[in-house]
């Protein structure tokens, strides 16, 4: 039986029991129906190679060495990650586009009495319907950005008013990336794909009769784009922006970016990097800053004369958005530095 997506949030994909991507799992790391277990029939190297015996051979040898393929790596999950599933089990199983693969997979699964169900259309399916709630619909709450030089703690304050019962978006957790030079994370980023499906069901999640918080951005959080929809809607939208000396966020980012101080040659090519935009003496400062561990001088050096400059020029862009603004003396409390964003939250609502 195919079961035809009507939305992100599809009540039917709670039926089953088992979500199972067939695709090779080269296409299951670029993206996947959120849940699904990774079950390939055909390997990269099998896909691989049957599509080239398709090209250059014929369609009918392709096929028949790619149904014995199929057939052994259906035996192996029968045998393997779906031996402790009884006769009640329940299985969803898609290939890219709900043709071949999946029909194939489903067919011996049924066979052993399992009830099994495929997705119309596979994963372009679902694909299509991420497509079209980032990029061609309007986000479905009102937004309102944080905003804030970099080291002002926003994402911080965020989780804690998201605790508190405020509608929140982090586009950087879904992004795995704090946005800036050095935000990157050891285990890196999801793809676009990826991190459009996140950000697709965030939107879907979202209670269109209160307002929804996100952090002011660019368009770029690390290697992934933040879609038009979301975008469109972080630039029309009334912004409150956190005012903080740049002494208290060189502390709060010299304590969270710890992850640099155990890798001083990473952050070395980030500065070797920087080299074009600022003099050779500045550089040669950081430099030393990192040679003596002085994490806290070095972040204060960056915010004041890399970051700073570029934040005010953003800033200026989107100053008639500004609504209200929030001066922190410093970082210390940040509990008590998020109920100060949601008194000013309350007055602007």
């Amino acid at each position: 039986m195919a079961l035809t997506l009507t939305g992100l949030s599809d009540p039917a994909l709670a039926g089953f029991d088992d979500i199972i991507d067939v695709r090779s799992p080269a296409e299951y790391a670029a993206d996947h129906l959120p849940g699904a277990i990774n079950l390939p029939v055909l390997d990269d190297a099998e896909r691989a190679r049957v599509g080239t015996i398709y090209k250059q051979v014929s369609p009918f040898d392709a096929r028949k060495i790619g149904g014995a393929l199929v057939a052994a790596n259906a035996a192996r999950h029968i045998a393997g990650p779906l031996a402790d599933r009884d006769g009640s089990w329940r299985g969803l199983v898609y290939c890219w586009r709900g043709g071949q693969r999946s029909g194939s997979f489903a067919t011996i699964l049924s066979q052993i009495g399992w009830r099994v169900d495929r997705i119309e259309g596979g994963y372009k399916a679902w694909r299509a319907l991420v497509v079209d709630r980032v990029q061609n619909r309007p986000v479905p709450a009102p937004v309102i950005v944080l905003d804030g030089n970099t080291g002002s703690a926003k994402t911080a304050i965020l989780n804690r008013l998201a605790r508190r019962g405020w509608q929140v978006i982090n586009l950087e957790g879904l992004a795995n990336h704090r946005g800036s030079l050095f935000g990157g994370r050891a285990e890196g980023q999801p793809g676009q794909k990826l991190f459009e499906g996140r950000l697709a069901l965030a939107l879907e999640a979202l209670d269109p009769a209160r307002p929804v918080l996100v952090e002011a951005e660019s368009s770029r959080i690390g290697a992934v784009t933040v879609p038009k929809a979301m975008w469109q809607a972080i630039c029309a939208a009334p912004r409150l922006r956190l005012e903080v000396p740049v002494a208290a966020r060189a502390g709060y980012t010299a304590a969270t970016y710890d992850d640099m101080v155990v890798d001083p040659a990473r952050v070395e090519a980030i500065l070797a990097a920087l080299s074009r935009l600022h003099p050779a003496e500045r550089i040669e400062g950081w430099q030393a800053a990192v040679a003596a561990g002085d994490w806290r001088g070095l972040a204060e050096g960056l915010l004041r004369d890399h970051y700073d400059p570029r934040y005010l020029k953003h800033r200026l862009r989107y100053a008639e958005r500004e609504k209200a603004v929030v001066v922190l003396e410093d970082l210390r409390d940040l509990d008590e530095a998020a109920g100060r964003v949601e008194a000013a939250l309350a007055r602007l609502a």
